[in-house]
């Protein structure tokens, strides 16, 4: 397990990379086990577990609009597909279900770091943390520039912060509202629609928030899930390459499907994003990250 930190050392810049896939994994490569096992264990201090109740209530009072919609927690990974658990060309992806509430009353939690077990092994230390895993997607046009969105000042998280284009993977998208509901399908199958999920959600992230067609995307590559050391929060990020010059991006990005997000769009060298990205939060810089440890492997074959 790889430690980093960055921006100017503040937890909020912090992050640590939980999984690096330099050589980048295409959707037969990675594969999902989604189970019960990796959902949340609530806390045994019955006060602690309760604030996250009473969090939750609080935040609705003040916006009634709130969603508590589910979420894919992470619970860990392992090398290989389960067939051949040493194959480290292939990664199995451990997923949980969780949802909005929960990952407000414990991962945004002012008491967060109370939620964590006392041991360096990430998986048991998130054990009673909600840990819904985000997604980001560094996306490349075909300039050879970098697309980075500047967050709006109405988003609960890091306003006005730049990121790079992302959001979650949704349960809800391939037909999962429970894991009773998961049940009614082989595990082979709901393993395989998962799987596609993490794919198939960047890409309408990308849509979304970027406002490009979908059919100017390249099949994302997956390079690995870093976490943010505030609120120990995931994200897997992915590569994808886009048909589209720069100027074009910026002409489609008046046109976005999401524009509460974000209000402005860049398109960067990677000099100008290595410079933003030490101001982006955490598990954003450890994306950036991701892509130079990818750009490095490229280099070296």
């Amino acid at each position: 397990m790889e430690h980093r930190s960055g921006g100017d050392g503040t937890d909020s810049q912090a992050y640590r990379l939980l999984l690096s896939c330099p050589s980048g994994l295409s959707p037969s490569q990675l594969s999902v086990r989604f189970d019960p096992i990796y959902d949340r264990i609530p806390h045994p201090d019955y006060s602690l577990e309760s604030s996250i109740s009473e969090i939750w209530d609080r935040r609705v009072l003040q916006n009634p609009s709130l969603y508590n919609g589910l979420k894919f927690r992470y619970g860990g990974h392992t090398f290989g597909d389960g067939a051949n658990p040493g194959q480290k060309n292939d990664t199995c992806l451990h997923l949980g279900l969780t949802d909005y509430r929960t990952f407000v009353g414990t991962n945004l939690n002012p008491l967060w770091e109370r939620f964590l077990a006392p041991t360096e092994d990430d998986a048991t230390k998130c054990q009673h943390t909600s840990n819904p895993l985000g997604n980001g997607a560094i996306v490349e046009t075909s300039d050879k520039e970098i697309v980075v969105l500047q967050r709006s000042t109405n988003v609960g998280e890091f306003p006005g912060h730049f990121v790079f284009p992302g959001g979650h993977p949704e349960p809800e998208e391939v037909g999962i509202t429970s894991h009773d509901n998961a049940k009614e399908l082989t595990h082979q199958l709901v393993n395989r629609k998962v799987s596609q999920e993490m794919f198939d959600s960047i890409i309408r992230e990308v849509v979304e928030e970027v406002g490009v067609p979908a059919n100017t995307l390249d099949t994302p590559v997956f390079i690995g899930i870093s976490q943010r050391v505030l609120n120990v929060r995931p994200t897997a990020f992915f590569y994808i390459k886009c048909s589209l010059q720069s100027k074009k991006i910026q002409q489609h990005y008046r046109g976005a499907q999401d524009g509460f997000e974000s209000t402005q769009i860049y398109t960067m060298p990677m000099i100008e994003v290595a410079a933003a990205a030490r101001k982006m939060p955490g598990c954003h810089e450890g994306g950036f990250a991701l892509y130079k440890l990818m750009l490095d492997a490229v280099g070296e074959k």
